[in-house]
Order: structure tokens, then sequence, then C-alpha cells
């Protein structure tokens, strides 16, 4: 039976396809409207950590102003200073421990014809690709020492292997960055989380970098973040030395505890530290020190705000907007047929029976009107992306689930349209019709 209504549905369209085409439309932008905000909020909030949420942790410490905090009177500093970094890094409690930042600078091949071109780095400790989960193709991190000693070896992404070495085996190869020498250690695959849950300091969406370097490189090159760099108080930077040893804050600190009692330990651990801090007369603040698991990370920095919550509901009034002409369109398209309904009820047709034929109906122009939709959703998607120039590659998408929630959306959308006018049909009186046959 669910096919022959299904039969009589497509008929149905056929025969008034300029009033079709307009139902399929009403529902397919008020679809494509709210599927767009949605797929952004979707895309926006996912935690790519989601799988170590119980054992990973952001750190923070609030070595700030004795008389105000970060941005509010309770906040912290969302990252530490270098010398506190090189402290922490010390300690055996951690099963895996992180310090970095964003860096840059020329990288190039002496046996190549590509010329040298502007890398992002991220200058980091050898943890850094254990804890996140960052897969190899080719060999591995570099050396233990090399996070306290000028160790110059290099890890490459898979990106910039194929460009700098079509995409072959690189290790024990030599690239130059920022004018030194660097041997290849390793070369990543391609790994790009979104939002970039290790670091929100420097955009949520953006690409993750090009090349690894280890920590104990600072003092070589005298680098410089890329990002943020943020003080409490005046100091006189005369050397390189006294930035290291300054309290401007620039470095972002990760930690893996894999269970309470690791968890527990470095609590204490992090207490007595700022303690013996407080008695060398740093940390004026009360003692408070944050860690923050991945999905506490990304509500403490808001990656998705309340004005994107704000545009959800918005969309999803438009769709009920576009969805109330639907409704006055399906009723005037379904009293059109009244006569036809009334010779199926006269020959024997229930109102169930009739009621059911047109909500199927009004499936069908949903299911349309959600293909139609999911089009113009990828489309307002892909030109976001070419207006945001690459920014938001790996946000404005649509995946499976999107896709499927679409249609979903659309076929519910359109059956609630569509239940008052086949309710309206299912009453008809068949004697009316009778006559005029």
């Amino acid at each position: 039976m669910f096919g022959y209504y299904i039969a009589l549905a497509l008929r149905s369209l056929r025969t008034t396809p300029i009033l079709s085409a307009l139902m399929v439309a009403a529902i397919a932008v008020g679809v494509g409207a709210a599927m767009t905000t949605l797929t952004l909020n979707y895309m926006m909030s996912r935690n790519a950590l989601a799988h170590k949420d119980d054992v990973l942790y952001a750190m923070q410490l609030d070595n700030w102003a004795p008389d105000r905090g970060w941005q509010s009177p309770n906040e912290m500093p969302w990252e530490i200073n270098y010398k506190d970094a090189i402290s922490l890094l010390h300690s055996d409690i951690p099963t895996y421990q992180v310090a970095m930042h964003r860096w840059g600078g020329p990288l190039s091949r002496e046996d190549s014809e590509l010329r040298p071109y502007s890398a992002e780095a991220r200058v980091t400790s050898r943890d850094f690709f254990a804890l996140f989960d960052v897969p190899f193709i080719y060999g591995g991190s570099w050396s233990s020492d090399a996070d306290s000693n000028p160790v110059y070896q290099i890890v490459l992404s898979q990106q910039t292997n194929e460009k700098l070495f079509n995409g072959e085996n690189s290790v024990g190869r030599t690239v130059n960055f920022n004018g030194a020498p660097f041997t290849v250690v390793g070369v990543t695959e391609y790994w790009q989380p979104s939002p970039k849950v290790h670091d929100l300091n420097n955009g949520n969406f953006k690409k993750s970098a090009e090349v690894f370097l280890p920590f104990g490189l600072h003092r070589s090159f005298e680098i410089y973040s890329w990002g943020n760099t943020n003080g409490w108080k005046g100091e006189v930077i005369d050397s390189y030395e006294t930035h290291l040893g300054s309290e401007y804050v620039w470095i972002q600190y990760w930690v893996q505890l894999d269970s309470a009692q690791q968890l527990e330990d470095y609590r204490d651990y992090l207490t007595g530290f700022i303690r013996q801090q407080k008695a060398q007369g740093r940390f004026p603040r009360p003692l408070k020190f944050g860690l923050s698991r991945p999905s506490q990370w990304l509500q403490l920095n808001e990656v998705v705000e309340d004005d994107d919550y704000m545009l959800n509901w918005l969309s999803l009034a438009f769709l009920l907007v576009c969805l109330v002409n639907a409704v006055a369109l399906l009723l005037a398209k379904f009293l059109r047929k009244a006569s036809e309904a009334g010779v199926r009820r006269a020959l024997g047709a229930n109102r169930r029976a009739i009621f059911t034929q047109h909500l199927v109906e009004s499936g069908c122009i949903g299911l349309a009107g959600g293909l139609v939709g999911i089009f113009l959703t990828t489309a307002t998607l892909a030109l976001m992306r070419q207006l945001q120039m690459g920014a938001l590659d790996s946000v404005a998408a649509m995946d499976w689930l999107m896709m499927s929630a679409a249609i979903g959306l659309a076929i519910l959308s359109s059956l609630l349209a569509g239940l008052y006018p086949a309710w309206r049909i299912s009453r008809t009186n068949p004697s009316i019709y009778l006559k005029t046959q």
C-alpha cells in the first residue's frame, strides 16, 4: 500500500509542477539556512581530543598581578612563562607533558629547485606526538635531550614532505630552516584537528604546523613566539636571556595523567611548586592553578560563542516561517484535489487512508526539499570557504551525519507541515463531489 501511495504522490506532483516546485523551494530554502548554521556550530563544537578527554589536561598557573586577574578577577592566564615551563618539564609524574608555542621561518632544500618559503612551525617538547596521538608515516620524534639542548632535528608534516621530497621517505635527509641545516627524523601523517584544541590562542580553525622543532633550540635562534605574549608588570627586557627569565607568558602546557593517583600527585606537585615560588617572591596571587580537560578547555575559550547559538535559533525560526508558507501551499494543493478524495471515499477508502496518502505526498515533497537544501547548504559553505581564503576549510563542510540530518529535518518538517492539510482533506464529505461527477 505504501508503494501505491508513493505512486499517487509522484503523479500528483507531476500534475501541478509549479505549485510543487514552490513547496520544494520553500522547504529547501528553510532547510538550507538552518543546516548552514547548524553545520557550522556542529563542526566548531567538536572535540578533536574526545578519545582522550579523561586523561589530557591543559595547565594554567595563576601567576598574574596581585590586584587583578587575567581578564576577570578570578581568571588565570591561558599560557605560562618560559622558566616555569622548563621547571615543570623536569617532573616525572605525567605520562607525557608538552610545552610548546607557535613559530616559523624560511624552509628550503639545497638540492631542490623549490624556492624557500615561509613555513609555520611548532616549537615543542618530544612528548607532543605521543600526547596528542600524532601518527607518523616515517621515523618518529627527536632524541630525548632535544628538549633542553640545541639538537638540530626536525619533523615534517605530510604536506611539507610531499612539497620538499615528493612524498618519499625523507628521514635522514637535510632541510634548511631559518638559515640552518636540520636533519629530518620523522614525517607525520595528515593531522588536522578541528578545532585546534591543543592551540586555541592562534586561530581555532587554522591549519596545523608544517614543521615541528625541539624545545631546546630557543637560545640558538633566540626564538620569540609567533602567538600571544603577555605580561602584567613593567620589566626591562634588554636581552634574550632577560626575555626567557621574565614573567611574560607565551608557552602552552599540556599533561597526560592516566590515573586518578597521577592526577592527585600532580596536583600536590603543582601546589608545592607554587609555594616554593611564593617563597622566592613570585606568584603574588592566592595559590591557584588549573587543569582543564579538552572539553572544558573548549568551553573556557568559548570556541562556540553565545551569538553562534543564537544564530541557530534564528535559522530554525526562518525554517518555521518557510513551513508556514508550505502549509498554505499544501492546503491549496490538497483542496484542489478534493473531488478525487471524495470519489475515493465513495469507493470505500476510509479517512485514515486519505490522510495517509496525502501525508506520504508531503513526505515526498520534504525529501525533494531536503536534497535541494543539501545543495544550497554545500554551496553556501563553499562560498564561505572561498571568502575566508581557507581559514574555514575544516569547518565549513558537511559530513554524512549532517547530510542525513538535513534530509531528516526536511522530511520531518514537511510531515509536520502536511498534518493539517492532510487532516482537512480527509474530512471531505464525499456526497458533495458525487453530485458534481
